[in-house]
C-alpha cells in the first residue's frame, strides 16, 4: 500500500506530499473469487496446497463480503456472494471483518483459524503487489494461541478398531494409505493412477513446495488398490459417487468414468462423521451428532510416532515425513500412550516380583 510521504518543515509542522499511485501489474480480475483463482496460478501455488488455500480464501469469501462463514454440513455445496475484489479496500471492512473473524475463531480450533489467516494474509499480500488493492482489512487480527495437543497420536488399538470399521472401499483405501505411507491427506488426494507403482508399493506425489517426492505404503494398501482403481488407467485415483458438475478442471476429473476427484473437506466430513464413536467411547450414540471425530492428519502423525516408537532412527523418520529438519519432526517423535504405559509396566518392580 502507497503511504503518503511526510516532510518535516525547519520552523514545526509537516507538508505532506502527493499519494504515490499503484499502477495495477494488469486489470483486476471481476470478482473475488477470480482473484482467487489468479492467485493459486500466479503466486506458483503447488498442487497439492492449492486444495487448502482455495477452500480457506472461500472461508474468507463470505466474511470479506460481510457475511458470517457457514460451518459443518452447511457448508457443503455453499458459495459466497459475488463481489469485487476493490470492494476489500472498503474502510468499513476492517471493523465488521474483526468481529465476523472473532466469531469463527470461537467455534473453530486454534490451529485452523490461524492457517486460515495466514493464507488469506498470503493472497491478500499478493492482490496489493499487483495493485488490484491497497488495504489489508485483516491487520489487527490476531493468532490465537494454540497450546499444544499431546493425544494427536492414536494408540494401536485404536487404529486397530479403525480397520474394522464398516466402510467403502475408498475410505478403506484411502485410510490404509495415509497411514502406511505417513503421507499428507492432500498429497494422497492429488494422486492420479498413472503415478502408481503398485509392483513397488510406491506413489509419485507432488509435496510442499511443487517438489515431486515418493511416498511407499504397505500390503494392507497393496491388497485394496486393485480392487479401487478397477480397470481405469489415467485420472484420479479416489472419486467422487457422482459425476463432475459443469465447470470442473479437467485435471479433476475422470476421463474413464466421469466422475470428479474427492476433495479434502468431503474426505476430511467422512473421516470424522465415522470416527465419532471410536473418539468418544464413552458417548450415547443418541448425543454422537453433537460430538466431533478425529481428522485425517492424526493418521499420519500416528504413523511417525509409532514409528518412533520402534525404533526407527532420525534419518529414515526424516525420509519418511519428507520434512528438510529434525525440528519439524519432534512433534512426531514423542512416545504415545501405550509405549509409556508399557515402559511404565515393564518397570514395576511388584509386577515383575508376580512374575
Amino acid at each position: 500500500m502507497a503511504i503518503e510521504p511526510v516532510t518535516e518543515l525547519p520552523g514545526g509542522g509537516a507538508l505532506r506530499l502527493p499519494r504515490a499511485r499503484v499502477v495495477p501489474l494488469s486489470a483486476p480480475p471481476s470478482s473475488y473469487t477470480a482473484a482467487v483463482e489468479r492467485y493459486l496460478t500466479g503466486a506458483g501455488i503447488a498442487k497439492s496446497s492449492a486444495r487448502i488455500y482455495r477452500i480457506s480464501l472461500t472461508t474468507w469469501g463470505w466474511m470479506l463480503a460481510g457475511e458470517a462463514a457457514p460451518t459443518g454440513p452447511a457448508r457443503r455445496g455453499a458459495k459466497p456472494t459475488v463481489f469485487p475484489i476493490t470492494s476489500i479496500d472498503d474502510p468499513a471492512l476492517p471493523e465488521v471483518l474483526a468481529e465476523l473473524a472473532a466469531a469463527r475463531a470461537d467455534e473453530m480450533d486454534a490451529d485452523t483459524v490461524n492457517r486460515e489467516l495466514s493464507i488469506a494474509r498470503k493472497a491478500i499480500g499478493w492482490w496489493q503487489r499487483q495493485g488490484w488493492i491497497t488495504c489489508d482489512p485483516t491487520i489487527g487480527i490476531e493468532r490465537r494461541p494454540a497450546p499444544p495437543d499431546r493425544t494427536k497420536s492414536l494408540a494401536e488399538n485404536q487404529i486397530a478398531a479403525l480397520w474394522r470399521l464398516g466402510v467403502a472401499l475408498r475410505e478403506k483405501t484411502f485410510w490404509k494409505m495415509l497411514y502406511e505411507s505417513a503421507a499428507r491427506a492432500d498429497e494422497v488426494l492429488c494422486l492420479n493412477v498413472e503415478d502408481l507403482y503398485p509392483q513397488d508399493k510406491r506413489g509419485k506425489i507432488t509435496a510442499k513446495g511443487g517438489a515431486t517426492e515418493w511416498i511407499h505404503w504397505q500390503s494392507g494398501t497393496a491388497q485394496l488398490l486393485p480392487r479401487l482403481i478397477a480397470r481405469r488407467t489415467r485420472g484420479p485415483l479416489f472419486l467422487t459417487d457422482r459425476k463432475a458438475p459443469a465447470g470442473t478442471p479437467t485435471l479433476d476429473v475422470c476421463p474413464e468414468t466421469g466422475r470428479a476427484r474427492l476433495s479434502y473437506r468431503r474426505a476430511e466430513e467422512i473421516f470424522e462423521e465415522n470416527t465419532r464413536l471410536l473418539a468418544n467411547p464413552l458417548a450415547s450414540p443418541e448425543d454422537i451428532e453433537e460430538l466431533d471425530g478425529w481428522t485425517l492428519h492424526r493418521l499420519r502423525h500416528s504413523a511417525l510416532t509409532h514409528d518412533a516408537e520402534d525404533g526407527t532412527s532420525t534419518p529414515m523418520l526424516l525420509a519418511r515425513s519428507r520434512h528438510a529438519s529434525v525440528r519439524s519432526l519432534e512433534r512426531y517423535a514423542r512416545p504415545g500412550v501405550d509405549a509409556v504405559a508399557r515402559h511404565v509396566a515393564e518397570r514395576d518392580p511388584a509386577a515383575r516380583r508376580r512374575t
